[in-house]
């Protein structure tokens, strides 16, 4: 066996298969690559408190980047146009969110939602409510620092409930609840203030969890790709085995063919 390995042929066989395993290999190195960089996550410094202006704009797509950002955004609340949100979560308890509408005064002028607080009851909630308008009458324009997500789904009120009740902030519900709201531009999302009004409780609102996932499908293609450069290696090795078997098989025949001539000649 280890002379036929020895042989130029096989030599030259020999270091065509390891070119092409080698050739795997690599194919097998950059699908893992592939993988470790699709599942890199690119921190966002979202606890760094950045202006409003410029990070997103109204009648636009919310950027991956902007989604879960600390802001501060300059605007004046729009009287009359204070919602309740009910039925939301603050650390596990229900209850309702205050939402106004602030109209962008620093940046792209447009319309943005801002949930003030959460009240654990409808009264406190309504309370803040009103007190959040009578404030705003005065046309006074305020800074709100808390943190922008994006614009949720609209969701349809129960059976027998008040159609305009809502328990989501979807911005394409807002502007149909908005007075005098037609064509203007609007900002698909929304800011949850850090610093509650009085009479309710600020909303919890943690940090986005930033984390990847890593891609198996370039996992299998990188083990598949290991697996035929290991096969490259093996089928030199299994040619080289079937031409010793080969070549043992016409010395036993030509032998066997030997001695029935001398046998033969010997009659």
């Amino acid at each position: 066996m280890l002379r036929m390995m020895l042989r130029p042929r096989w030599v030259l066989a020999l270091f065509a298969a390891l070119g092409v395993a080698a050739a795997f290999a690599f194919l097998a190195q950059w699908q893992v690559e592939r993988a470790v960089e699709q599942a890199t996550v690119e921190v966002q410094p979202t606890e760094q408190v950045r202006p409003f202006a410029g990070l997103v704009e109204p009648d636009a797509p919310t950027p991956q980047a902007a989604t879960g950002q600390r802001v501060a955004v300059s605007g004046t609340i729009v009287p009359g146009d204070t919602v309740l949100v009910e039925g939301r979560l603050n650390d596990g308890a229900a209850g309702w969110w205050v939402v106004a509408h602030l109209e962008v005064t620093d940046g792209t002028p447009g319309g943005l939602p801002v949930a003030f607080g959460w009240a654990a009851d409808e009264g406190a909630a309504r309370a803040a409510l009103d007190a959040i308008d009578a404030a705003a009458a005065s046309g006074a324009e305020v800074e709100i620092v808390g943190r922008f997500l994006p614009s949720e789904a609209p969701v349809l009120p129960e059976d027998g409930a008040d159609p305009q009740s809502m328990t989501t902030v979807a911005v394409a519900h807002l502007i149909n609840v908005w007075s005098d709201y037609d064509d203007r531009p609007v900002y698909f999302g929304y800011v949850t203030a850090a610093e509650p009004v009085t009479g309710l409780d600020a909303i919890v609102s943690p940090p986005p969890v930033q984390e990847g996932e890593l891609n198996w499908l370039n996992v299998f293609y990188a083990v598949e790709w290991v697996l035929f450069a290991g096969f490259a290696v093996f089928l030199w090795y299994r040619l080289v085995l079937d031409a010793v078997q080969r070549e043992r098989e016409e010395a036993e025949l030509a032998a066997a063919e030997q001695g029935v001539a001398v046998g033969g000649s010997s009659d």
